[in-house]
């Protein structure tokens, strides 16, 4: 049994440090945790200005909602920003089968910013979920739906994708059976690693012409909550994007959410309050 079944142990939130992961799989690197602050609404594409006049140039985020997960799509890298999933013991019982389901160019995205089919052809990566098709076998519709390539990004197959990323699939899966409630958000990182004393974002990207980055990381939050408990349990974790060994405990890769909030350029959950008593760590629950 893989030892990312069994974890024990928790990082505490809200902690002095949060971590720097390398490539590598080296020790992270310390660095300070980033300061509280108040979250401000982002402002629309306001065009009522001399500035933007003739047009908005974006960024523009594609969002999707869909049988069994809500996305944002990243028009730059041909990427999930992140996918985000509710799992309960209900909703994910289901017959669909993916041998039925083939993966498929996601037509809402305009062709100049769409991952295509033949991105993957003979790139050396496996096209990884980050909705798993496993969590939408409700039915044939919410199966098909995990095989858009806006549900996808280029992930190392043998000992990540095919192993330890499914894995922790998994782990997320039997959550359900220990809570009533279980929020899923996934999503790719680029993250930098020390090459002397300069630090460097470098990532490959595939396709010909060159179409869709590779991430260096994959990141996984999860919210859960029973329902005779006040308290939610929260966990983050941040994996490379490389052949992980079965045997490395989950608990290596757990990270203060902060970090990789920080890191994505995200906020999650952030209609819970992040205090003693109202979120705990998922480890210690």
């Amino acid at each position: 049994m893989h030892r990312i079944i069994t974890f024990v142990a928790g990082t505490v939130l809200g902690g002095g440090v949060i971590y720097a992961v390398s490539r590598t799989g080296k020790q992270p690197t310390a660095v300070p945790a980033p300061m509280q602050f108040e979250r401000r609404a982002v402002p629309g594409d306001n065009t009522d200005n001399e500035f933007l006049k003739h047009g908005y140039p974006g960024p523009v985020s594609d969002f999707m909602l869909r049988s069994r997960y809500a996305a944002s799509y990243n028009r730059a890298l041909r990427n999930p920003n992140w996918v985000a999933e509710h799992l309960t013991r209900d909703n994910l019982k289901g017959t669909a089968d993916r041998a039925n389901s083939e993966f498929k160019e996601d037509k809402d995205i305009p062709p100049m910013f769409r991952a295509l089919l033949k991105d993957y052809y003979r790139s050396g990566f496996d096209r990884g979920h980050m909705c798993p098709a496993a969590d939408a076998k409700k039915d044939t519709e919410s199966m098909n739906d995990t095989f858009f390539l806006s549900n996808i990004a280029p992930q190392v197959g043998k000992g990540f994708n095919r192993n330890y990323w499914a894995s922790l699939e998994t782990f997320v899966r039997d959550l359900t059976k220990s809570f009533d409630d279980v929020y899923c958000i996934s999503g790719p990182l680029y993250l930098p690693e020390k090459q002397g004393d300069k630090w460097f974002v470098n990532y490959e990207v595939i396709g010909d012409p060159p179409n869709v980055a590779v991430p260096t990381h994959f990141f996984k939050v999860i919210l859960a909550k029973r329902n005779n408990e006040p308290a939610f349990a929260i966990g983050a974790f941040a994996l490379p994007n490389k052949e992980i060994d079965n045997s490395a405990p989950l608990t290596s890769f757990s990270l203060p959410i902060e970090s990789i909030e920080k890191a994505a350029g995200l906020t999650f959950f952030d209609k819970v309050e992040r205090k003693v008593g109202v979120v705990a760590p998922l480890c210690s629950k």
